[in-house]
């Protein structure tokens, strides 16, 4: 079903300057009123449902809050690598241990794959939602073909309908829907797709606290992060068919990473094996600065400190056989247990929120939209990795990056995560199935295995003949 909910077109109560007036004035914004009398109608409706949507109280909050953040280089320093299934062990549990009881959980239907896919493509300059970004080497298939045509294949090597819970955002959403239909969802039953939209929290300006605006008659939204998930998935309609179908697990991954392995039966089992109620995939950083989350321990709890935060001389230390002490690269791939959600929301409700500090566009006093040069707003996100700290039993997985992940993140020219990176990251996998099937890729010529075709190097052997020759760009579908 498209879990959709519909977009208010009219305020939970009158839309009265004189209401709006005195729901603000306790909090100091009623400059979003600044352009009330010269609204029409509709506009006037919308920036009430905004202004009603905002809990101003928490904002206030958060906004006073944001200079008594944690003290990174001293969790730095305290930090150690996590517990973590290697791949390179010893491990408490064998890879064939795992995946039997991974295969186990997905036939019983006790697995629902959650895809977080609210991003644009603005900065690969692609003018859509990232899904619908072609990114197949030889086929140009989108990242959404990709990743759905992989759950459907999942699902029917298990014999069994996996949920697909889809969040996108605000700027996504419409297109995403469109598309989707247009190309059958591309083989997952419409029963068995939930979409969902993720909320949003205004913009601050950073020297008052103050809302901006980025029209008289809008505030300037953008999406409240990834962490936001439970409280879209409620809202959406996604946790009520999560009840109804009594998932347990819910598997998640990000739309840019064609490269993920969707419902991974070993990883799922890994994390059931462990008891674990959350459970991350990460790959081995080649240099102290790569640019991912490290996955760490602190005082016992196993937590994510970003790039940007991890002091140098912390990234830097090595352990006695020249490896890097902080070595867990987050790659943004999990597995929870619906019951940790369950838990987290009867407890308050929620993830801490992240501020950040950027560059958005405002009107000022004058109605002028002004374009700062540096740095003027405060944004809040919610981060779903702030699960790890509450989940009893954490466990770390680490896979082989070449296999697992490769992100489309960065425009042509950049050093990685650019669309010729994920594209070589693709087909070098592809010929090595082949390869490893009993191929002949010559070299140079780029190949694509679609996962209707096979999600495997087994599959892939059972599917082709011994010697076969590929001379020529080919797609395997």
């Amino acid at each position: 079903m498209l879990g959709m909910t519909a977009r208010p077109t009219t305020p939970t109560f009158a839309a009265t300057s004189e209401a709006l007036w005195a729901l603000l004035r306790p909090f100091g914004q009623e400059h979003l009123l600044a352009w009330w009398d010269r609204l029409s109608p509709n506009e006037r409706a919308d920036l009430a449902a905004q202004i009603q949507s905002v809990d101003f109280n928490r904002l206030g909050r958060l906004f006073r809050a944001q200079r008594t953040t944690e003290d990174w280089a001293a969790l730095s320093l305290r930090a150690e690598g996590p517990p973590a299934v290697r791949l390179r062990g010893p491990n408490p549990y064998s890879a064939a241990e795992a995946a039997a009881r991974g295969r186990e959980a997905l036939a019983a239907g006790r697995v629902g794959l959650v895809l977080v896919a609210g991003g644009q493509g603005t900065r690969l300059g692609f003018d859509h939602p990232k899904g619908l970004y072609p990114i197949g080497p030889v086929s140009k298939a989108s990242l959404f073909q990709i990743l759905i045509e992989k759950l459907v294949a999942v699902g029917r090597r298990n014999e069994v309908a996996i949920p697909l819970y889809l969040m996108t955002s605000p700027a996504t959403r419409q297109e995403t829907v469109e598309f989707l239909q247009a190309h059958d969802r591309f083989g997952l039953p419409e029963a068995d797709l939930t979409v969902f939209c993720q909320g949003t929290m205004p913009a601050v300006d950073a020297a008052n606290g103050k809302v901006l605006l980025e029209a008289p008659g809008g505030m300037a939204l953008s999406p409240d992060g990834h962490g936001g998930l439970l409280a879209a998935m409620d809202a959406g309609g996604a946790l009520a068919d999560v009840r109804r179908r009594g998932i347990e697990q819910l598997f998640y991954i990000q739309i840019d990473n064609p490269l993920a392995t969707v419902c991974d039966a070993r990883f799922i089992g890994y994390h059931l094996l462990a008891g674990s109620e959350m459970s991350t995939q990460v790959v081995a950083k080649q240099a102290p600065a790569d640019k991912v989350g490290n996955v760490v321990s602190i005082d016992g709890q196993v937590r994510i400190i970003e790039y940007i935060h991890l002091l140098k001389e912390a990234g830097e230390k090595r352990l006695a056989d020249g490896s890097l002490r902080l070595w867990a690269g987050n790659i943004a791939v999990h597995v929870f247990d619906v019951a940790l959600l369950r838990r987290t929301a009867a407890e308050g409700g929620g993830l801490p929120f992240h501020m950040a500090q950027k560059k958005v566009p405002y009107l000022d006093d004058q109605g002028r939209l002004v374009e700062p040069p540096t740095e003027n707003a405060i944004k809040f996100e919610q981060f779903i990795f702030d699960l790890l700290p509450a989940a009893r039993k954490p466990l770390v997985v680490e896979v082989d990056e070449a296999t697992h992940f490769a992100p489309l993140k960065n425009a042509p020219g950049d050093n990685r995560d650019t669309h010729e990176h994920v594209q070589t990251a693709m087909v070098a996998l592809h010929t090595d199935w082949l390869q490893q099937a009993g191929a002949h890729v010559a070299p140079g010529v780029p190949v694509e295995i679609s996962p209707r075709f096979a999600l495997d190097v087994e599959e892939v052997a059972r599917r082709i003949k011994p010697g076969l020759k590929v001379l020529r760009p080919t797609y395997f579908e």
